[in-house]
């Protein structure tokens, strides 16, 4: 330390110890006659205010009515502050419980890891702050600054290690820790800054108001706004540049506080972090471009974040593939397997169907082997993503997959989620039901696989009306699959599960269920089918020993015991 910076910075251990830098309650007459602040060099006014100059008489002969806004406004821009801080820590712990979810699978793991992580730290941060003795303002911009660092480059930097270290949950659970830990730093020190500004009462209650506003901001920016329109990587690096930003405003506003020769260095610091951050944002898409090219063994073709889930297609020397969220979702090299066993088997129950409904099938794949039955007259397809129907419908390889199915006269798509849109009764009876959601993964898709969906399904079906039901792999997922038929049977329906081979995914299981009893259908109605015939549709309703029944209880809303049976299920195959 220079010695121009130990001048600067040596009352403040005696003002540090918990007698000296206990909050008492003030008048605002008395706050405006404190001593000097616990980091004010020697020379700084005797208001111990923020960046003012020395009171002179004029000030003095002020009234008071006129010198409480004036303190007032000095303590505005550390509120503010804290504002920022509160946004941005929460939008790093969103980004990180998003890429782990996105990257490792098992949502509900990973968020509940990493908001315990998180809290933690801000509590470890807090108890750490007490051993900041001298220089707080100092202290203060630097941890700013590191919170810039750190978490600005956070989702960029766990992209691009997935693939290419291993121990990845070691360095995502460790950079959570550190954001946590120098974000819990952050707001005693700011109390510490502001303690002279107002009364103990206003302190907190102005300093906790601003946190929770921007903890607010955050929660409703990220799913709304951020992730969608700017992407993970592009959203982190511009909140750190956010964090850079306010250390660097910060050494203006407590520069009376702060000694002459850190001043250069926190702003060069300041300087050059907001460069690299800004720099990174401009190479946002470059950065997801090499973080996805290694996720995926193909070649991204195309790749966009929705409001609602991440959509990028691949492309290999004989077939492309959709993968949402991570996922796989079809290739164009076997996709007729799974959307021949998926459509047809119901179908040929009741060849005659006209009126047909379609839940998820954004991609026009199933809806394409529909269109095959002369009788359809009408199609609803209810798919709560209007850009991946959108895609679907615009998208070249796409569109040649589905045969512009989605363009036909007899469809209606409706964008709505499909939880809601059961529970509406629009007094129209469907002839059958192909339903064709994502493996339920998480919570928000586990809710379309339980009794209460189901039951509410019931009432928009005539009498006789054939359901389908994707239910991931009998064999690799068979408490999954089997939760699926347990809950069909619950809400009311009769079922026959059954399976196909499709390469890309395995043994692939679909449950058949009626409002009756029924018999395994043997006859197809459709001619010039790539895989199905009448032997192999029968023969897809016997399961080998290692795909049959096992003991399970059905999805209730309350419990979401599917999701549970999924995350174990796959947790054995990673």
């Amino acid at each position: 330390m220079s010695q121009s910076e130990s001048e600067g910075e040596k009352g403040t251990l005696s003002a540090a110890t918990p007698e000296a830098s206990s909050f008492s309650e003030k008048s605002e007459s008395s706050a405006a006659a404190s001593t000097p602040s616990d980091d004010a060099p020697r020379g700084a006014d005797a208001s111990g205010s923020v960046g003012e100059r020395p009171t002179s008489r004029a000030d003095v002969s002020e009234s008071s009515a006129a010198a409480v806004p004036r303190q007032m406004l000095s303590a505005v821009p550390l509120l503010l502050t804290v504002l920022v801080i509160a946004t941005c820590g929460i939008i790093y712990e969103l980004l990180a419980g998003s890429v782990a979810s996105y990257l490792l699978g098992d949502s509900i793991a990973q968020f509940s890891f990493v908001i315990g992580i998180y809290l933690s730290a801000l509590g470890l941060g807090s108890y750490l702050s007490k051993f900041v003795r001298t220089g707080v303002a100092r202290r203060f911009v630097e941890v700013e600054l590191m919170v810039a660092l750190i978490g600005g480059t956070s989702a960029p930097l766990l992209f691009l290690a997935f693939t290419r270290m291993h121990g990845f949950q070691v360095l995502l659970y460790g950079v959570v820790a550190a954001i946590g830990t120098l974000v819990g730093l952050e707001i005693p020190l700011l109390l510490r800054l502001l303690k002279d500004k107002l009364s103990f009462s206003d302190l907190v209650a102005r300093v906790l108001t601003f946190d929770y506003a921007g903890g607010l901001l955050a929660s409703i920016a990220f799913p709304l706004i951020l992730v969608p329109k700017l992407g993970m990587i592009r959203t982190s690096l511009i909140f750190g540049a956010l964090n850079a930003l306010v250390g660097l405003f910060s050494t203006w506003i407590l520069a009376a506080i702060m000694s002459k020769t850190a001043l250069p260095r926190l702003r060069a610091a300041s300087l050059v972090i907001l460069a690299v951050l800004l720099t990174g944002v401009g190479f946002a898409d470059r950065l997801t471009k090499i973080s996805e090219e290694n996720i995926y063994s193909d070649r991204v073709v195309y790749a966009h974040s929705s409001p609602y889930q991440r959509l990028v297609v691949t492309r290999s020397k004989s077939s492309f593939q959709l993968f949402i969220n991570g996922n796989l979702q079809f290739s164009s090299a076997d996709e007729y397997r799974y959307h021949e066993a998926l459509v047809h088997p119901p179908m040929s129950l009741r060849p005659g169907a006209r009126n047909i409904l379609i839940l998820g099938g954004g991609d026009g794949l199933a809806l394409r082997e529909i269109l095959k039955y002369p009788a359809v007259e009408r199609v609803t397809l209810v798919d709560l993503d209007p850009e991946m129907t959108q895609m679907s419908r615009t998208n070249p390889m796409i569109r040649s997959l589905n045969e512009g199915s989605l363009d036909s006269e007899k469809l209606t798509i409706l964008n709505e989620d499909a939880y809601i849109w059961v529970q509406k009764d629009d007094g129209v009876k469907y002839d059958a039901a192909i339903i064709d959601f994502p493996d339920p993964n998480n919570l928000s898709l586990g809710k379309l696989y339980t009794t209460a969906f189901y039951q509410r399904l019931r009432q928009h079906l005539s009498p006789g009306a054939p359901v389908v039901v994707q239910s991931t792999s009998p064999l690799m997922a068979r408490a999954t699959f089997w939760c699926v038929v347990k809950t069909l049977e619950s809400a009311g329906f009769e079922v026959k599960p059954y399976h196909a081979l499709v390469p890309s995914f395995g043994e692939w299981g679909y449950v058949l269920a009626l409002d009756r009893p029924f018999e395994v259908p043997e006859k197809l109605h459709v001619p010039g089918l790539r895989y199905l015939t009448p032997d192999i549709m029968r023969a897809m309703f016997v399961f080998s020993p290692d795909m049959g029944p096992v003991q399970v209880e059905a999805n209730h809303l309350n419990n979401q015991i599917l999701v549970q049976y999924y995350e174990s299920d796959w947790r054995r195959w990673d």
